[in-house]
């Protein structure tokens, strides 16, 4: 794929969730909500900060993130679907 985001953004694909739940009932497509868990695929260079300096970002590519329900831009790149969102949109690394 030949796409580097720009400045503070980050590119996610989203990862998908468990079809069944713990107690083994199945959920329909119609009544699963988006996950909001990802994957970085790829990173900016960072935001620059008053001074002019950019400022690395603090996830890196392969790892696995939490986002806001409404965060991020969709996007359809290569066939995948992924999202576009900046930095302060995602909530935390999942470790």
């Amino acid at each position: 794929m030949a796409f580097r985001p720009l400045g503070d953004r980050v590119l996610v694909k989203r990862v998908e969730e468990e079809q069944k739940t713990k107690g083994g009932i199945i959920i329909p497509d119609t009544a699963k909500e988006k996950p909001q868990e990802g994957e970085v695929v790829a990173v900016g260079p960072g935001a620059r900060d008053d001074s002019g300096k950019i400022q690395p970002l603090d996830v890196k590519t392969g790892d696995r993130i939490l986002f806001g329900k409404w965060s991020g831009t969709e996007v359809k790149i290569d066939g995948a679907d992924l999202l576009i969102m900046k930095e302060s949109d995602v909530l935390g690394v999942v470790e």
